[in-house]
């Protein structure tokens, strides 16, 4: 099933000639593109194309060798980390990370740190107001696990998780942060069919709530479900891009990508 065919909103996320080199490696080269409001852009390749580089750029742990990443107009470029991720874009990693020896609900709690805004004295005193702010943030932390389906989980150890649950909970820890727009890398990763139609759900889910998303993901089947544009990076470069159905049809992309098989993106 494909997308419903929509007009996206002003560019969110803007990259401009963005490239990087490691000494004479190549890899990324003028990457041009856009997201737009609202949108589910996926962004995919052949093994090595330069995704999750292009990911590392965009949130800060990789700085280009050239170009401008701009979100909603603020230039990224020399920014750390944590503060792109305070002004609204947050990713998600390969790799599940998770608070493994906390609880599921502890989890969350720890994902809304940042929200929290009580002073020492009153934790210690445990002041009325402070009492307030926790129960606020312990509602939030609920909501998040029953926006995931986790909510049933609350007390088990995160580390007790199913692997499937263990990428939910690692989903449910970057919509903590209250994200405007938020770039998850490979979410259905190592999921079973049945896992990964929950994933897709929850990412239909959360774009319907007004959070802009880009992503990269190996399973093709999810790719062209849910996204609206698709980006196909090979060597660094981007050789097209499209709606699903464009891309599909592609010769470049069949070539350098579909042509290799489903699961190599």
């Amino acid at each position: 099933m494909m997308p419903a065919a929509s007009t996206p909103g002003p560019a969110v996320l803007s990259i401009a000639h963005v490239a990087v080199h490691f000494g004479g490696l190549v890899a990324l080269s003028d990457l041009n593109f856009t997201v737009g409001e609202g949108e589910i852009v996926s962004l995919i390749g052949p093994n090595g194309a330069g995704k999750t580089t292009a990911f590392n750029v965009f949130t800060g742990f990789l700085k280009p060798t050239a170009g401008e990443v701009r979100y909603r107009n603020t230039l990224l470029n020399g920014l750390k980390p944590h503060e792109i991720a305070a002004l609204g874009l947050v990713r998600t990693f390969q790799r599940t990370s998770i608070f493994e020896n906390n609880t599921v609900f502890e989890n969350a709690l720890i994902g809304l740190h940042r929200l929290g805004r009580s002073r020492l004295w009153d934790t210690l005193l445990a002041l009325p107001r402070e009492q307030a702010a926790e129960g606020e943030l312990a509602d939030k932390a609920r909501e998040i696990l029953r926006v995931v389906g986790l909510e049933r989980r609350a007390a088990d150890v995160a580390a007790t998780l199913p692997y499937g649950e263990q990428r939910l909970l690692g989903m449910a820890l970057a919509l903590a942060a209250q994200p405007s727009m938020l770039l998850l890398d490979e979410p259905v990763s190592g999921m079973n069919p049945s896992e990964s139609a929950r994933v897709m759900k929850l990412v239909e889910s959360i774009r319907a709530s007004g959070v802009t998303i880009l992503l990269v993901e190996h399973d093709m089947p999810m790719v062209m479900r849910v996204s609206d544009r698709i980006v196909v990076l090979n060597y660094g470069r981007i050789i097209a891009e499209g709606t699903p159905a464009v891309i599909q049809k592609n010769p470049d992309v069949i070539r350098a990508y579909l042509g290799e098989g489903k699961k190599r993106a």
